[in-house]
C-alpha cells in the first residue's frame, strides 16, 4: 500500500512541477525573448514558481498528517525555497554547460533559418538552444526537487 501511496504523491507532484514548469518557463522564455541573459531570466522565473509549488505542494501533494507534529507554515515556504534553491542551483549550472560550453544553439541552425524566412528573426539559435536548455535540464532536476521535498521540506515528525 506505501509504495502505491508513494507513486500517487509522486503523480501529483509531477502535475504540480508541470505548472511550475509553465510558469517558470513561461517567464524564462519571455525575458529571453526580450533579451534578457538567462541566468537572471532563469532566476526570475524559478523565484515565481516557487511560490507556486509551496502552496501546491502543502495543499495537494504533501498534506499534514493529522497524527503528526502541526507544521509551521512559513518554516515550510522557507525549506521549500530552500530545497528547490538546490534545484536552480543545478539548473543554472545545466544552462552553462548547455549553453556556453556544448554551444546548443548551433543545432537549431535549420530551425532558426526557418522561423527567420517566416520573419520570427527572434527565433534564433541562441532563443532556441537557450529553451532546449532549459528543457533538459527538466530530466534532471524534476526527480531531485522531488526527493528533497519529499524527505527534507515537506517531512512531517510523528
Amino acid at each position: 500500500m506505501k509504495r502505491k501511496e508513494n507513486i500517487l504523491q509522486f503523480i501529483k507532484f509531477a502535475l504540480v512541477g508541470a505548472s511550475n514548469t509553465l510558469i517558470s518557463e513561461g517567464v524564462y522564455a519571455i525575458l529571453i525573448f526580450f533579451r534578457m541573459h538567462y541566468i537572471p531570466a532563469s532566476f526570475i522565473g524559478f523565484s515565481l514558481s516557487v511560490i507556486n509549488a509551496y502552496y501546491w505542494n502543502s495543499k495537494y501533494v504533501f498534506k499534514e498528517n493529522a497524527d503528526g507534529e502541526k507544521r509551521v507554515w512559513w518554516k515550510v515556504f522557507c525549506k521549500t525555497y530552500i530545497a528547490y534553491f538546490w534545484g536552480y542551483l543545478a539548473t543554472a549550472a545545466l544552462l552553462v554547460f548547455w549553453i556556453d560550453l556544448l554551444k546548443i544553439g548551433r543545432f537549431f541552425t535549420p530551425a532558426a533559418k526557418w522561423f527567420a524566412e517566416k520573419g520570427l528573426e527572434r527565433l534564433d539559435e541562441q532563443f532556441c538552444g537557450n529553451l532546449a536548455a532549459a528543457g533538459l535540464n527538466l530530466l534532471i532536476t524534476v526527480p531531485m526537487n522531488y526527493l528533497i521535498n519529499k524527505y527534507w521540506a515537506y517531512r512531517q515528525k510523528k
